[in-house]
């Protein structure tokens, strides 16, 4: 299969996304954007047995560091950061040092904040290797780490050099990470791209069984998708790039009330879609049938859609009031108008949004494991 380049058009800014198979092996994909003699890759205890030795054979030119960090959201906090700090200290590692990061999210919003920070700004490759840094995360220059109240609370906005996206790391990817991943692909159709969200309902099966070509489109069309939006509002001061936190409001504070790493980010997202749908419906901003079809996608990808147990809906409300898009005290919402359309919205009824948490947060402790198993 041949690769793929997608562009993100932001002047002197502006980088590519590389997607295809067998990119981490080959040299020609990382040498050209890296500065200097010395290149430092970041990754976990689970990337690095499986890729860690390509990407150094590809590296053999230069003088290469590598960090090996626990895997997991857990590692995400300034003493993780610290980790990657110390290696490039301990080496030490110049000004000219290009840092990539090899793994999923975590470890590239890890990478990508200490190369924004690292003697005030060094070069950064993104080599995603999980199907939701592949079509999400890895685009847009978005870093950071977790604070203990609130998810990505503490970062920066720090452009990669270039992303290498790699499709042969997906068929390593657990059944439940590579589900996670594919909320953030239904998420671009629902905001903005509505032929897209028509393609996954009648290809979610070919998607979910890893057909080559099904994964090499929803990758590129997804960071398509992202780049359009990025390049519209780069550090989402215009409004354009909050669309893209459609169920994040409400997912990150699930994530961060049951406790960073007990769901998967794109699990929670996923709920925080059907959240988001659901309180649009309510409003009368959606057609019940155009939530049942959001909430079906989400479902039939393997992504949790219902009620989950453990955060009540009191600490839920409080929660997403400690969220970047909070303005004047007031909670944000990006809602769904259609299938391919989102607002951002401040303007909703209290109490509805407070019974669309109540509704979500009433769950026993079986009926969730039911819906995230």
């Amino acid at each position: 299969m041949n690769s793929s380049t997608v562009n993100i058009d932001l002047g002197a800014r502006a980088y590519q996304v590389r997607i295809g198979p067998g990119l981490l092996s080959a040299a020609e994909e990382f040498l050209p954007w890296v500065e200097g003699a010395q290149v430092c890759v970041v990754t976990d205890e689970t990337v690095a047995p499986l890729y860690l030795e390509r990407v150094t054979a590809a590296l053999a030119s230069k003088q290469v560091v590598t960090k090996i960090l626990p895997a997991g959201e857990a590692i995400k906090t300034l003493d993780g950061l610290n980790h990657v700090f110390d290696a490039l200290l301990d080496a030490p590692c110049a000004r000219d040092v290009t840092i990539i990061a090899l793994g999923g999210g975590v470890v590239g919003d890890i990478a990508g904040f200490a190369a924004a920070c690292y003697q005030r700004g060094v070069a950064f490759i993104q080599a995603p290797t999980t199907l939701l840094a592949q079509v999400d995360s890895s685009v847009g220059g978005k870093t950071g780490v977790n604070h203990a109240r609130g998810k990505n609370m503490i970062g920066a906005f720090y452009q990669p050099r270039r992303v290498v996206a790699d499709t042969d790391t997906l068929a390593t990817l657990p059944r439940r990470q590579f589900a996670a991943g594919l909320a953030e692909v239904i998420k671009y159709g629902v905001i903005a791209d509505a032929e897209f969200f028509v393609w996954l309902e009648e290809n979610i099966d070919a998607v979910s069984a890893h057909d080559a070509a099904a994964l090499a489109f929803i990758i590129e069309r997804s960071c398509i998708n992202k780049a359009r939006i990025v390049a519209q509002d780069e550090l989402e001061s215009a409004g354009a790039r909050a669309l893209l936190n459609l169920g994040h409001t409400f997912g990150h504070a699930i994530e961060t009330g049951l406790g960073h790493g007990a769901w998967l980010h794109g699990e929670a997202v996923a709920t925080g879609m059907a959240m988001a749908a659901a309180l649009a419906a309510r409003m009368g901003r959606l057609l019940a049938a155009d939530e049942s079809r959001i909430v079906g996608l989400l479902a039939a990808a393997g992504l949790p859609v219902g009620p989950f147990a453990g955060l009540a809906a009191d600490d839920m409300l409080r929660l997403m009031r400690v969220d970047k898009k909070v303005r004047d005290g007031r909670v944000r919402l990006i809602l769904p108008a259609g299938i391919g359309a989102a607002d951002i919205v401040d303007d909703y009824p209290a109490d509805l949004l407070a019974a669309t948490v109540a509704d979500f947060t009433v769950a026993s402790t079986a009926t969730a494991a039911a819906k995230t198993a």
